[in-house]
C-alpha cells in the first residue's frame, strides 16, 4: 500500500473520532470530504467529484462506498478493507444504495452523523441523501467534527507540513530570477511549480495565483499572460506541497523603482504581521488575531483598502481550495492552541492609485511565540 503514515498514526486519529461520537451520541458518521477520509484512511483520490461515502461506526469500524473508477485507488492507498461499489447506470441512486448498505451495518433506527460541509457532498447528492434517510433513523450536521479535529496536527503532520514549507520556498527562489522587465508570468509560473515537483511535491489544491499590473490586485487565479515592464507588481500567491499538506505563501515583488506608496503599503503590511504574529499565541482567538491585523490597517489609514479575513488553518486539502477552517475574522472564538499550522496573509489593495502589496507566511504554533515555516524574511523584494 502507499501509505504516507504509519499504521499506528492512523489508529490515533480513529481513535479519537470515535471519542467525539460517542461525546455527541452518535451511532455512526457519515464521512463525504476527501480531506476526512485521506486524515482517516489514508484514502488518496480526486474521485470525490462523484458520490463516495465513508461509513465509520461508532465501535470504530469503516467502510467506503465509491464507484468501480475509485476501487484500486482506495485498496493502493489506504487502511480500507472494506470497500463496496456503487454501479454507475443510468437513473442511478447511489444514496439509496448507501441506504441499503446502513440497513446491512444494522444502522436502522440509529442516531447517524453527517458531513454535509464539504465540496464532497453536491447539493444534489445532499438532497437525495436527505430523502433517503428521513425514515432510517435521526441524522444531525456533524460536518465539525472531522475538521476540528484535523486542526491540531501530530508530529508527522508537522514533519509533512515543515516539508511544504521548504517547497514554498524552493519555488519563491526558482521564481525571483524571473521577475524582471519582460519577464513572462507563464514562465514565472512554471518555474514554481517545476521547483515543488522536482523537491517531491504536490499539485496544490488551487491554482496558484499570479497577477501583475493592474491584475496584481486580484486574489483569486485567472487565465492570461502577460510580461513584466520596468516598473511593475507581481503579486504572487502559492503554496508548497507534499503529501497533500499546504505551506501557502504570498508576496508582492515589484520591478524597478519602488514608489512611495508600494513603500507605505509594505510598511503597513509588514507591522501588521507582525503584530499578527503577536496574536497568535495560546490565550488568543482566531478573532484576536484578525483584530490585531485590523489595527494596524486602521492605523496606517488602510481600513477600506484590506480584507475581511486575514488568513486561516492549513493542513492536507484537496480541490477546489486549500483553503481550511478555522479563519481569522472578526469576532471568531476559536482558541489558538500549540500544533496548529496557520496562513497569515496581508493584503492591501488600492483600487484608487492600482497599488497592490500582500505578505503572507505559514506558521506553527507552539506554546509560545508562533514559528515561522519559511526560511525567508519578510523584506520588501525588489528586482
Amino acid at each position: 500500500m502507499a501509505l504516507h503514515f504509519e499504521k499506528t498514526e492512523f489508529d490515533a486519529r480513529r481513535d479519537r473520532l470515535v471519542i467525539e461520537m460517542a461525546e455527541r451520541k452518535l451511532d455512526a458518521m457519515l464521512l463525504f470530504a476527501q480531506e476526512s477520509m485521506y486524515w482517516l484512511t489514508g484514502y488518496d483520490t480526486f474521485g470525490f467529484c462523484f458520490f463516495q461515502c465513508l461509513v465509520v461506526k461508532a465501535d470504530g469500524s469503516m467502510v467506503l462506498m465509491t464507484r468501480s473508477a475509485d476501487l484500486r485507488q482506495a485498496r493502493h492507498t489506504s487502511i480500507l478493507d472494506n470497500i463496496v461499489v456503487w454501479t454507475d447506470r443510468d437513473g442511478a441512486n447511489p444514496a439509496a444504495e448507501l441506504r441499503n448498505l446502513l440497513n446491512d451495518l444494522d444502522l436502522l433506527g440509529c442516531r447517524i452523523g453527517v458531513e454535509y460541509d464539504t465540496h464532497g457532498l453536491t447539493a444534489k447528492n445532499g438532497r437525495l441523501l436527505d430523502e433517503e434517510l428521513k425514515t432510517f433513523g435521526t441524522t444531525e450536521d456533524a460536518s465539525d467534527i472531522v475538521s476540528r479535529l484535523r486542526l491540531l496536527k501530530s508530529a508527522a503532520e508537522i514533519t509533512k507540513a515543515q516539508k511544504a514549507a521548504a517547497l514554498s520556498d524552493d519555488a519563491l527562489d526558482a521564481a525571483l530570477p524571473l521577475v524582471k522587465q519582460g519577464g513572462d508570468e507563464g514562465a514565472i509560473l512554471a518555474a514554481m511549480q517545476a521547483a515543488v515537483f522536482a523537491g517531491g511535491g504536490d499539485y496544490p489544491a488551487n491554482e496558484f495565483i499570479i497577477g501583475s499590473g493592474a491584475d496584481a490586485l486580484l486574489c483569486r487565479y485567472k487565465a492570461g499572460r502577460r510580461k513584466l515592464n520596468k516598473n511593475d507588481q507581481l503579486t504572487l500567491e502559492w503554496a508548497g506541497v507534499f503529501h497533500h499538506y499546504h505551506a501557502p505563501m504570498m508576496r508582492t515583488v515589484l520591478t524597478g523603482k519602488v514608489s512611495k506608496r508600494h513603500q507605505e503599503l509594505f510598511d503597513a503590511a509588514r507591522d501588521a504581521l507582525i503584530a499578527v504574529e503577536k496574536a497568535m499565541v495560546p490565550g488568543k482567538t482566531f478573532g484576536d488575531v484578525f483584530d490585531a491585523h485590523a489595527r494596524v490597517m486602521e492605523a496606517h489609514g488602510l481600513t477600506r483598502h484590506r480584507l475581511n479575513a486575514c488568513g486561516y488553518s492549513v493542513g492536507a486539502r484537496f480541490t477546489p481550495s486549500w483553503m481550511d477552517m478555522p479563519m481569522f475574522y472578526a469576532g471568531n472564538p476559536e482558541p489558538i492552541a500549540p500544533d496548529m499550522t496557520l496562513f497569515a496573509h496581508m493584503i492591501i489593495m488600492d483600487s484608487d492609485s492600482e497599488t497592490a502589496m500582500t505578505l503572507g507566511r505559514t506558521y506553527l504554533t507552539t506554546e509560545n511565540d508562533p514559528k515561522p515555516l519559511s526560511r525567508h524574511d519578510l523584506d520588501l523584494i525588489v528586482r
